[in-house]
Parts: structure tokens; C-alpha cells; sequence
């Protein structure tokens, strides 16, 4: 079978796409990068459709998908950096309620991205798709020992930082 061919590129996208898509959301934590990573592989497996075997093509996605969310890691540490060289002391005026809502979100959100890999992966399949432990252990290559182990860990963290946050 040649990936260059039309119907087996798109058999090979049906089948391994929205396992990508889940593996690069879970492991970074943002999905509108995701998204885009998950397209930016595709397009650069059509573009070495020639040269790529389809014995190892899913280890192959998804070694594309992890080194291109690494280099966006490093591209938004360095944006980040220059904003804060050059960000502006801007007063801004909302409720209480509002500012109290999006300072715990952003903690929220701070906390599980500072998360063990292991441990956001577990956190995230289980609460965001309500997945059992079992079908995470089958998807992870783990047994649900370990996935039980990740999630304790990840909720023994994330309560000690909101009882931090709520002090």
C-alpha cells in the first residue's frame, strides 16, 4: 500500500487522528494547539508521503506531533518573556466576583499544567472524557495500579494549590 494514495492517507487520518489529537491535548494541555498540530502532521505526512513506511506510522505521528508541541513550548516561553519585558502597568477596573473567578481559573488552569505528564494525561481522560480506569490503562499501555497512582498523585496536588489559592 502506497501513502501516497489517496484512500490509504485517509484510512491512515480516520484511523489515527483523533487518538493524536487526544495524546497532544493530554500531554500539553491546550486544544486549540492540538487541533493545530494534529492538521500540521497530517499535512507533513502527506508531504513525505514517498519516504515514510507505514509499519511505524503511528510511533511516527505521534513522534511528529510531540517534537512540533515542544517547539511551540519553546516559542511561548520566549513570547512570554518578551511580554513581560514590555507589558504596560494597565489598570483594569471588574467586579470582584469576576476577578476572584478568573484568578482561580488561571490557578486552576496553572495547576494542572504543572502537573506530571503522567499525571495530566490520567487527570484529563478521566474527568474531561469520563473515561474508567481501565480504558485509560488500555490506551496508555499501563496497568490501572499505575493510572490510580497518577491520579491520586494529580488530586493530592491540585487540592493542596486550591486550598493555597483560597487562603
Amino acid at each position: 500500500m502506497n501513502l501516497c494514495n489517496h484512500k490509504t492517507f485517509e484510512t491512515v487520518y480516520k484511523k489515527y487522528s483523533n487518538g493524536l489529537y487526544n495524546y497532544l491535548y493530554y500531554t500539553f494541555g491546550n486544544q486549540t494547539d492540538a487541533e493545530d498540530v494534529t492538521q500540521n502532521v497530517f499535512l507533513k505526512l502527506w508531504e513525505r508521503c514517498k519516504t515514510v513506511s507505514l509499519e511505524n506510522i503511528k510511533s511516527y505521528l505521534y513522534t511528529l506531533g510531540r517534537n512540533e508541541c515542544l517547539n511551540i513550548k519553546k516559542h511561548e516561553k520566549v513570547k512570554i518573556v518578551f511580554q513581560k519585558q514590555h507589558t504596560s502597568d494597565v489598570n483594569i477596573e471588574s467586579p470582584e466576583f469576576n476577578l476572584e473567578k478568573k484568578e482561580f481559573e488561571q490557578k486552576l488552569e496553572q495547576a494542572i499544567s504543572n502537573l506530571k505528564e503522567g499525571e495530566r494525561q490520567v487527570f484529563l481522560m478521566s474527568r474531561i472524557d469520563k473515561k474508567k480506569y481501565m480504558e485509560i490503562a488500555e490506551e496508555l499501555n499501563l496497568s490501572v495500579k499505575t493510572i490510580e497512582k497518577r491520579m491520586h498523585n494529580a488530586l493530592v496536588y491540585l487540592r493542596t494549590n486550591i486550598k493555597e489559592f483560597n487562603r
